[in-house]
């Protein structure tokens, strides 16, 4: 055949017969597309480059122990993961951390974070976890907030979450809660990062209630419907959040957050989709008909064509189809490395950290940017490992926009060797080698949507572009949002968008 593509279709399409939406990415963003579209009678098929579903939300085995080796965790900001689970039959099986909360790591110690906070922002200045951190001078500045006009930090069409933050609250709020966090979760500098996109709804509350902290508590205080058109009739499957410690704005999943990647799976083949891996799709392109995707020397007819691979990707799979896209790719997120440790250490037990410490980025002698103390988090993986047995995840990789740090340890066992050190820094407790029962390193590369400022206009233009060229639609972190919570939202909402 030369270097023309096979022709055959999917595995389960007869010869011929195109199919009727096709899928690029096997992430949690296409699996969730593939099955909007199976459960509106489309025939489906999914098209990722690996030999693993779920993108983000993976899975490996340390110690015996099936663990999550991406996302563990859910925002509860809106209910649509935990709508997800119901439908998946996991309901039963939505767990809550426990209540110990998260600290955070100072170049003069450890402090717990705010009772309740946003990206580290805390609702109430006066906490007393809020003023150890701050000092009575921070607690005075960031107390201003409340008296300050609404218009300040609101006005600007796009605003980074230092400047809001700064303006609002003052420098040591950034510096000793916010950056720590930010730098944690997203692995950037918050001076470069678009507070719209990673924290939704947080500078409308500012607006609706009068000062950011008031918006902060109001986020914080439970689950709103998750999504456009959302009402009562919405299933209110909701996890508490008002007075919740630090870091408990979040559910899981008992079994691991992976275990919805695999209920996910198994509900897609049963409603007949096909699921093809090891094909890295190579190039798209318009037809009579609909769109071709070539993948592995074959080629996928679809009348619909949805891509959830990551922004970079996507733009350069579909700019040869779609010229106006040409130059408008996004900046790749950043790469994460997450060390995972099984250890026998009895004397953390006692939860020396609560659930985990976030690391501010000035902070020295320390390489790691956050350290998940999972079986102190988890009960049902405590219950799992058993007593004296404990899980830590660390995460490791440069801060974009950081004058700081270098991304930290390369190879595999220099992370290891940093892992012990820093763990038994931030935990208070020594760790040894001799204690390992198992570790891994799980690499995500560019994993991490870059909300950049400029970012959310940028991504609006793409899907401006896009929704001019029938039957195409993008999914995934990078025009979402970062989060599952904001993934599930904005998958099923431009599915249904497309099948419209």
């Amino acid at each position: 055949m030369g270097t023309e593509p096979d022709s055959r279709q999917q595995p389960d399409a007869q010869a011929g017969v195109s199919p009727a939406a096709l899928v690029v990415g096997g992430g949690i963003s296409g699996l969730l597309a593939a099955r909007e579209l199976a459960a509106a009678g489309r025939r489906v098929t999914v098209l990722e480059a690996t030999d693993r579903w779920g993108g983000c939300v993976g899975s490996h085995t340390v110690a015996g122990l099936v663990l999550d080796s991406g996302a563990e965790s859910f925002a509860t900001r809106s209910t649509a993961v935990a709508d997800l689970a119901t439908e998946l039959g996991l309901a039963g099986r939505i767990v809550t951390p426990q209540p110990g909360g998260a600290w955070v790591q100072l170049p003069d110690g450890p402090r717990e974070l705010p009772k309740t906070g946003v990206l580290g922002i805390p609702a109430n200045p006066w906490d007393p976890e809020v003023r150890r951190s701050l000092g009575l001078l921070g607690s005075l500045r960031a107390s201003l907030d409340r008296i300050l006009p609404a218009s300040i930090g609101t006005t600007a069409e796009v605003t980074s979450v230092s400047s809001l933050v700064r303006a609002r609250m003052g420098r040591r709020v950034l510096d000793r809660l916010v950056a720590p966090v930010v730098g944690g979760v997203h692995s950037a500098d918050p001076g470069l990062l678009d507070v719209d996109m990673v924290a939704p709804g947080l500078r409308a509350g500012l607006r609706r209630h009068g000062s950011l902290a008031a918006a902060v508590s109001a986020q914080r205080r439970g689950p709103m419907p998750s999504g456009p058109g959302a009402g009562p009739t919405t299933a209110q499957t909701t996890v508490p959040t008002q007075a919740a410690k630090a870091g408990s704005a979040v559910a899981g999943l008992e079994g691991g957050m992976h275990t919805l990647v695999a209920t996910l799976v198994s509900d897609l083949r049963a409603r007949g989709v096909a699921l093809v891996d090891g094909a890295r799709a190579e190039r798209a392109i318009r037809t009579s008909d609909g769109w071709r995707v070539t993948a592995a020397e074959t080629a996928y007819d679809a009348g619909l064509l949805v891509v959830a691979l990551d922004g970079p990707a996507a733009v350069g799979l579909l700019q040869a189809a779609v010229p106006d896209l040409a130059g408008k790719g996004p900046a790749g997120g950043p790469d994460v490395r997450l060390a995972t440790l099984v250890v026998d250490v009895p004397e953390l037990d006692r939860r020396p950290r609560g659930t985990g410490i976030l690391v501010a980025p000035q902070t020295a002698g320390i390489e790691a940017k956050a350290l998940t103390h999972a079986t102190a988090k988890w009960d049902w993986l405590a219950a799992a490992a058993g007593p004296g047995t404990h899980v830590l995840r660390l995460s490791y990789g440069r801060i974009d926009g950081s004058a700081s740090g270098t991304g930290g340890p390369a190879t595999d066992n220099d992370l290891l060797a940093s892992s012990l050190r820093d763990a038994s820094a931030l935990l208070g407790v020594p760790i040894r080698q001799e204690d390992l029962i198992g570790w891994d390193v799980v690499r995500w590369q560019g994993a991490l949507p870059f909300a950049a400022v400029g970012h959310k206009a940028r991504v609006a233009a793409i899907r401006t572009i896009c929704a001019r060229q029938e039957g195409l639609g993008i999914v995934g972190g990078w025009v979402a949002g970062n989060g599952l919570a904001a993934v599930v939202a904005d998958t099923k909402e431009q599915i249904r968008s497309l099948l419209s």
